[in-house]
């Protein structure tokens, strides 16, 4: 009877020790996959940082570039519009698609809908792009133009817009709509000034999102709005535009020490706009005391 009793703490003991074992084998492998991931992200940042930060002047954000030398006004000028005008376009588009989906959405056509946002989020930006460059650029004659770069750059976001939009108007409580039915208000009215207001903050972080999107793609951009150095002088059509990704993605292949001082401020530049662009959706989102 005394060696049964015994045997039991010690089985018990083995068995503790064994998951200790395994435990710690765990997170280790977990330790280790975040260092993977942790430290060539680091490295990109730091990097970022350093180079973009010692490349900063005041005759970066007053003069355009010059070949491979210069600053880098006409890019920022041209990203500020590109970007701007893609929400111009976007969010009528995008927040009443998701209004509808939220509201009305439950039929076939909010299934085609769905189907067909879903499919856009996962088509690839040099593929819509160079869609927008036979349709926009060649088809209607716009040749390379910030207006073909809005649009295209509309047309990515708004898949985004509508979901988010969607789902932030779902969380809105079903009592809210019925106690502005029971008080008389029609359906419009309790769609845009219920509905619509009590998900405005979840609509707001589409926007915000949408923004960052669009501020950080190339691809599109390179078969539609082109590239100038020149400051945009207020043309739609008939002129292309400049824009930091674009400074990103061919400057830093020059044999030049400017060329890539340029690259990286606009990196950095484009880094600290999405940064702050996170920053006030989680300023959005925060829950009021």
């Amino acid at each position: 009877m005394s060696a049964t009793f015994e045997a039991v703490p010690t089985k018990r003991s083995s068995l503790e020790r064994r998951r200790m074992i395994t435990s710690a084998i765990g997170w280790a492998l977990c330790g280790l996959a975040f260092l993977l991931v942790a430290i060539p992200l680091l490295d990109l940042v730091l990097t970022i940082l350093i180079k973009g930060a010692s490349a900063f002047s005041i005759t970066l954000f007053t003069t355009s570039s010059n070949g491979v030398k210069g600053g880098l006004l006409a890019a920022i000028v041209g990203t500020t519009v590109l970007s701007l005008g893609s929400l111009v376009f976007a969010v009528p588009i995008g927040v009443g698609a998701g209004m509808y989906l939220s509201e009305y959405g439950q039929n076939r056509l909010g299934s085609v809908i769905r189907f067909l946002s879903d499919t856009l989020t996962g088509m690839p930006s040099v593929v819509l792009g160079y869609f927008s460059y036979i349709t926009m650029v060649i088809g209607f004659g716009w040749q390379f133009s910030a207006l073909a770069g809005s649009i295209t750059l509309a047309i990515m976001i708004v898949p985004y817009l509508a979901r988010i939009t969607e789902l932030s108007l779902q969380r809105v409580p079903v009592s809210m709509r019925e106690a502005a039915f029971a008080l008389g208000a029609r359906e419009r009215t309790v769609a845009f000034n219920v509905v619509l207001s009590a998900g405005l903050p979840g609509v707001v972080t589409g926007v915000l999102l949408g923004l960052a999107i669009s501020v950080g793609e190339t691809a599109p951009l390179i078969y539609t709005a082109g590239w100038s150095n020149y400051v945009w002088n207020g043309k739609f059509i008939h002129q292309p535009i400049g824009y930091l990704t674009y400074v990103i993605w061919t400057f830093i292949d020059q044999p030049y020490k400017s060329a890539h001082a340029l690259a990286f401020a606009a990196a950095l530049l484009v880094m600290l706009v999405v940064l702050a662009i996170n920053i006030g959706v989680r300023i959005v989102l925060r829950p009021k005391i």
